[in-house]
């Protein structure tokens, strides 16, 4: 894989100018980056022009505008997870095949039809692993994504009290994607095409009024403002059927190229409102005591007759530093509380199922409903906090400290839960249940040295965060989050978000039994499995204890050196990656764990095994025992799997099957070494065969990490120097990220790349999953950068 990625280059470049006089100020930007990745044949490019003005039209009136255009393109983006993602096909090529020999990734003579792949284990044409450089460059994934956002405002001073301000605002993106894959390609044998263009628009108007004044020891603002938000968008998608009989002509990627019943189209478009009124009161005394309140009403089209819904908040602190007499080394002491509601409604189109063309039946269109049965009374979420907090400022304020704790509590939450086919539907949106999250979070800064030419700051950030359901409907027997092979995260009723679950290995129960501990076989000889839905059988959770971030600045005179440390403590994650290498026997922290049995007897390996059980026999944590290998020199043994008969190559599973003796008693038969090969003796398997792929526990691993995340080092032009050149100031910058990773798991796999894109298990549309990763194996790469900063 090494000779395959590239070293990857990023350059950004930016130019702004400025001006301000009595009556105008204006600033405009123009900004570019461009990237080549280190996948060959990838890249990534963004323009943007910024433009920032204000007007003073008259001594009490001022128009400013602000208009950011921009552009993100490229030829080709790689694909992240399984079929055409390059990195899986370099990975999981044999481990003998030097990548560089793949290079002409075209047979001769058939340039343009057919691929150089490589056989796996004589497995039929459609397990042909791609050749790596046919992904990059038949394969391309192109966009462009153009943006207009922006907005024109005034502000209207009516009197020294009494001021209102108006603002119009639209932000407009339109994206075109463009999808083209070479014929051969394992999945597509004729080739694919796709195409889809997409616009979304928003648009805003809103006001504010603003009354503040003060008597005394009070200062007091209140404001009353309303705005109007209105979302429209659409999509228009055309491709080839996946697995259908893709292009016509090889080469030519066109929707006129593909034959009209092998191509999938669609169209959406949606419109949403939301009208909104708010009212804010600010009160203070002596700047000592403060109190914030808040109030907002909407209504959303999204929800039935667009019925208003509203959620208010209240805030206040206290300068104790300013309220009492405290000893003059302490700079500030502030405590602070809140309580805080915010609403949420849904998508569009949530309420009343509508009939919908979604295939052709011939030349006669099919017309269906959604397989999700809507609610038309469903209610708008609420998610009430409550907060808590303390700041103190001591020694000159160079010792920094804060503390927050916090509480919030999620209602009426939008579910999609499950129904049986016998009703017609497959879901029903609902609300349902009380989400209860806690946490901490500590920062805590100083400065230790402090002097005419040295300057030392360092800061960490502590925090925590535990999330409950407290209710939940009798519609849903427990919250998923996403399943995944015979496991997944869901959350029972009082238990924490985040559990891992997982189906459970039959074991002998039986304490007074010898093989108490043992797994049970099937009588092919694999693990046999409680599925994980009957079983609670929890193996961790995705949540760290918790995240610790530390910031540290050095300067001396004009250079100034930083650094930034991360390091998350405890929480599980699944790695879907090292599933599927030790799958395909591509892993070697798999291959070290395999028994070799050596040269022992038979007999000789069952006592070894049955004396070290505990390790050998007996699954630990995620080691599951195997006996075996690849090769005769790792200890393969023979193995028969129609219609494979191999000398080498096999593994068993140590363990007891369950049987009956002739009187009905439960009697166990080792699988320990004993006649391997013969009838009745120990059933060997192919290593592929034998792995514990159907086990979700097997791939759980500890996702703690230690990161060295940046150091940068920065020297400043003396202002002299600088205005010599005709400059009012320079800098010059060098910096490198992601410099060290320890990781607990140590599998070569980063564990906060454990997420993954996927359409919401209930509903929801389009979400991450947290603590499950899969080809999140992008090489870990150190970057190294310059930066040079010049104001004229």
């Amino acid at each position: 894989v090494q000779n395959f990625v590239e070293t990857g280059i990023t350059s950004t470049n930016g130019l702004s100018i400025a001006n301000k006089t009595d009556g105008i100020a204006y600033r405009i930007s123009y900004a570019n980056m461009a990237n080549k990745g280190i996948i060959p044949n990838t890249d990534l490019y963004k323009n943007t022009l910024n433009f920032n003005s204000t007007v003073k039209v008259h001594s009490n009136l001022n128009l400013s505008s602000n208009l950011d255009v921009s552009r993100n393109n490229s030829d080709n983006r790689p694909s992240g997870n399984r079929g055409t993602n390059p990195l899986e096909a370099a990975y999981l090529l044999s481990a003998n095949v030097d990548l560089r020999e793949m290079e002409d990734y075209w047979i001769p003579g058939f340039e343009g039809l057919q691929q150089r792949g490589q056989d796996v284990r004589n497995k039929p044409a459609s397990r042909k692993f791609d050749n790596p450089y046919f992904l990059v460059n038949e394969v391309s994934n192109a966009f462009n994504r153009d943006r207009v956002f922006g907005n024109v405002k005034a502000d209207w001073q009516i009197t020294p009290v009494f001021s209102l301000m108006t603002r119009y605002a639209i932000d407009n993106i339109s994206e075109t994607r463009e999808t083209k894959i070479g014929q051969s390609y394992s999945r597509d044998k004729k080739g694919a095409y796709g195409i889809s263009n997409s616009l979304n628009y928003e648009r805003n108007l809103d006001f504010l009024a603003t009354y503040s004044d003060q008597a005394d020891h009070f200062s007091y603002t209140v404001s009353v403002g309303g705005n109007a938000r209105y979302q429209k968008g659409e999509s228009l998608s055309n491709s080839t059927k996946n697995g259908g009989t893709g292009l016509i002509e090889p080469g030519l990627y066109s929707i006129n190229n593909t034959l009209p019943s092998n191509l999938n189209y669609s169209n959406y478009r949606y419109e949403k409102g939301v009208n909104s009124l708010f009212g804010l009161v600010n009160l203070g005394y002596k700047d000592m005591i403060f109190l914030d309140l808040t109030g907002r009403n909407d209504w959303s089209s999204t929800l039935p007759n667009a019925d208003p819904y509203f959620y208010p908040s209240a805030s206040m602190s206290f300068v104790l530093s300013d309220i009492f007499s405290l000893p003059s080394s302490v700079n500030l002491l502030k405590l602070r509380g809140g309580i805080a509601q915010v609403g949420n409604d849904t998508g569009p189109y949530q309420l009343i199922s509508t009939l919908g063309s979604t295939s052709m039946w011939g030349d006669i269109p099919r017309l269906s409903t959604s397989g999700t049965l809507l609610n038309s009374e469903l209610m708008p979420e609420k998610a009430t906090s409550f907060e808590a907090g303390l700041d103190l400022n001591a020694l000159e304020n160079r010792l920094r400290f804060s503390a927050t704790v916090y509480k919030e509590e999620n209602r009426n939450q939008i579910f999609s839960t499950l129904m049986p086919p016998s009703s017609g539907y497959t879901r029903k949106n609902i609300n349902s249940g009380l989400l209860t999250s806690k946490g901490v979070e500590f920062t805590l800064g100083g400065t230790p040295v402090r002097s005419t030419n040295w300057r030392w700051d360092v800061d960490a950030n502590l925090s925590r965060n535990r999330t409950r359901i407290m209710e939940l409907s009798d519609d849903l027997p427990y919250h998923v989050l996403w399943t995944d092979a015979k496991g997944g995260a869901w959350t029972y009723l009082g238990d924490q978000i985040g559990d891992i679950y997982d189906a459970e290995v039959r074991t002998v129960t039986d304490k007074s039994s010898q093989y108490y501990g043992y797994p049970l076989l099937d009588p092919t000889g694999k693990w046999v499995a409680i599925e994980a839905d009957n079983t609670k059988n929890k193996i961790g959770n995705f949540n760290p204890k918790f995240i610790l971030g530390v910031q540290s600045r050095v300067s001396y005179k004009r250079f100034s050196l930083s650094v930034t440390l991360d390091w998350r403590n405890g929480g599980d994650f699944v790695s879907q990656s090292y599933r599927q290498f030790e799958e395909e026997g591509r892993s070697q922290l798999f291959l070290d764990k395999l028994i070799n049995p050596s040269n022992m007897s038979e007999k000789e390996l069952r006592d070894y095994l049955v004396n070290n059980q505990d390790q050998h026999i007996r699954i630990n944590s995620n080691y599951f025992p195997l006996v075996g290998g690849m090769t005769p020199e790792t200890g393969g043994l023979p193995f028969k799997y129609p219609p494979f008969v191999l000398p080498y190559g096999g593994v068993f599973i140590p363990g007891v099957y369950e049987g009956k003796d002739v009187d009905g008693n439960t009697i166990y038969i080792e699988n320990l070494g004993e006649n391997i090969g013969k009838p009745g003796g120990t059933i060997t398997l192919p290593m592929a065969g034998a792995t514990a792929w159907g086990f979700t526990r097997a791939f759980l691993f500890d996702a703690s990490y230690l990161k060295l995340r940046e150091v940068s080092l920065t020297y400043d032009l003396s202002t002299q120097f600088a205005k010599k050149l005709g400059m009012q100031n320079a800098n010059i910058s060098v910096y490198s990220r992601n410099i060290l990773l320890w990781t607990a798991a140590k599998i070569g796999i980063d564990p906060e790349q454990a997420y993954q894109p996927s359409q919401g298990v209930n509903g929801g549309g389009s979400q991450f999953q947290q603590g499950i990763e899969r080809y999140n194996i992008t090489p870990w790469v150190m970057p190294i950068g310059f930066k040079l900063g010049l104001t004229f």
